[in-house]
Order: C-alpha cells, then sequence, then structure tokens
C-alpha cells in the first residue's frame, strides 16, 4: 500500500529564515512556493522525498492549528506524509486496522513563480491512534520539480527519518504490522538502546528507544532527520564556510558510512549527514 515517503512537514514562525536555512544546508533552491488555506510552504524536492516547511498565515482554523503545534512543541518537525498509489485502497487498509482515517479529500496548490499547479487525494489518520505522531497518506496525481543543485556538495536525498518511542514493541506493530513497513533490523546497545529499521521506498524509517527514555509509553514523537551526501568532506567544508555550526566527519555506527552532525540552521531538528562509501 505505502510506496515510500512522500514528504515531513516542519512548523516555523519565520518562513523566510527556514527556507533560507534550509537552502543553505541543502545547497538547492526551493521547487514550490505556495499559500492557502491559512498556510504559507515552502517546498524542497530532493532525489527520494520533499521537505515542506509550513508557518501559519491568517486567523482560519489551519493556521490556529498551525499555531497552537508550535505553542505546544515548539518548531520541528510535525507530521510525515505516506505516498500510495491507491488512496481508496489505502483508506480501506486503515479502516481495517482501526485507525480511523479521515475522509478521502482532494487539494491543489499553484506555484507563486511558475503558476504551474499540482493536485492529489489525501487522508489521515487519527493521530491517537498512531500514537501521537501526526501520519498523512497521499495519491499525488504527478511528480513535483526537483530542487535545483546551487553548489558542489549538495544534500542528495533522504536517508531516514527517526521516531522516538517509550514502547518499541507497539511502536513496532504500528509501522510494521499495521501499516506494512518491512523491518530490515532490530537491535540493542547498552548505550544506543533499542534500533529498529523500517524500509520505506529507498529510505528508512528509524524507531528508536533510548536507555533512561522519559517519553510517555503511550505516545512517540518525530526527533531527527537524517540526509545523504556524495562527500562527507566537501558538503561539511561548504557548511562551514556558510556559517554552520558542524562536526567534525567521523566513522558512522553502520558498517561502510562515514557521518557528521549539523549542529545549527535545521530548525532545531537533530539532523545527521551520511556519506555511504564503497564498503557499504
Amino acid at each position: 500500500m505505502i510506496s515510500g515517503l512522500d514528504h515531513v512537514v516542519v512548523v516555523v514562525n519565520d518562513l523566510a529564515a527556514a527556507s533560507a536555512a534550509y537552502q543553505t544546508l541543502f545547497a538547492r533552491t526551493p521547487a514550490w512556493r505556495g499559500s492557502g488555506d491559512g498556510a504559507d510552504r515552502v517546498l524542497f524536492t530532493l532525489d527520494n522525498m520533499t521537505l515542506e516547511l509550513l508557518s501559519p498565515s491568517g486567523d482560519g482554523a489551519t493556521a490556529s492549528r498551525i499555531r497552537s503545534v508550535i505553542a505546544e512543541q515548539g518548531e520541528g518537525l510535525a507530521s510525515l506524509c505516506f505516498r500510495t498509489i491507491d488512496i481508496g485502497r489505502m483508506h480501506r487498509r486503515l479502516e481495517r486496522l482501526s485507525l480511523r482515517p479521515e475522509p478521502v479529500g482532494e487539494a491543489e496548490s499553484q506555484d507563486a513563480e511558475t503558476g504551474a499547479t499540482l493536485s492529489w487525494k489525501r487522508t489521515r489518520a487519527a493521530t491517537d491512534a498512531t500514537r501521537g505522531v501526526r501520519l498523512f497518506f497521499l495519491e499525488l496525481d504527478r511528480e513535483r520539480p526537483l530542487s535545483v543543485h546551487t553548489e558542489a556538495a549538495s544534500i542528495t536525498a533522504m536517508d531516514h527519518v527517526v521516531v522516538a518511542t517509550g514502547d518499541p514493541e507497539r511502536a513496532a506493530a504500528l509501522y510494521g504490522a499495521r501499516l506494512g513497513l518491512d523491518m530490515r533490523f532490530d537491535r540493542s546497545h547498552p548505550e544506543w538502546g533499542r534500533l529498529m529499521f523500517f524500509r520505506c521506498g529507498d529510505l528508512i524509517v528509524e524507531v528508536v528507544h533510548r536507555p533512561g527514555n522519559d517519553l510517555d509509553p503511550a505516545r512517540d514523537r518525530l526527533w531527527g532527520l537524517s540526509w545523504r551526501v556524495a562527500d562527507a568532506d566537501a558538503t561539511r567544508a561548504r557548511l562551514a564556510a556558510a556559517g554552520v555550526d558542524v562536526s567534525d566527519v567521523r566513522t558512522g555506527r553502520k558498517p561502510g558510512t562515514r557521518v557528521l552532525t549539523v549542529r545549527s540552521g535545521t530548525c532545531g531538528i537533530p539532523t545527521l549527514l551520511v556519506e555511504r562509501t564503497a564498503e557499504a
């Protein structure tokens, strides 16, 4: 049913500042800018998914809902939207599994610069049934335009999105058995905690339960993002020259990877960059 991760939503107060920060991080231009229904949006579309920056606009119900999310959790990751090729079948599956989806709705967006339009059908599962993480499901009429590379050593794609949980067994049941994602890895480590990887298209939904985790066992939360780069050293040099706070490049926990941490310019989202070496 789920063919991949369509996009992640990041809620922000200052859309211009957030857009500039991610243009620096990605070294790619926004692919889409739009407004309507109480929100302003900037989209960066990479090789395997889209990052949507969302800010409230006006006084409608949607604007109020975005403001309440920011007031509750601060700026940062707000929701995941999975891609499906048949929204009707996806909706029926969600109903059968007691995830209480909203009726399928249709929507359209127009790019402010080109006037191009995109349309889609989507539904949303009940948040209390998805352990507190807002999950949407979308059937898009056609692919979005890609964000254009502005410099060398740009971000190419998402590697994984991280969900923190206080109850790994129930989280595994949600993403694996109920949503149908393919579990590829399940390991525990005394320092890292328990890590579970679920394949979603060509990226990973990582569910993590860390030692000393004080999360409510009934509620998970979106925690962080990891992005792929072709050359970790070149990307680090580019970001450091732009004034972004980045760590040194180090060997990743996963064999065949080199990683670095981005400490600023991410709207408060824990962010890792990953280079897959020839040994991966």
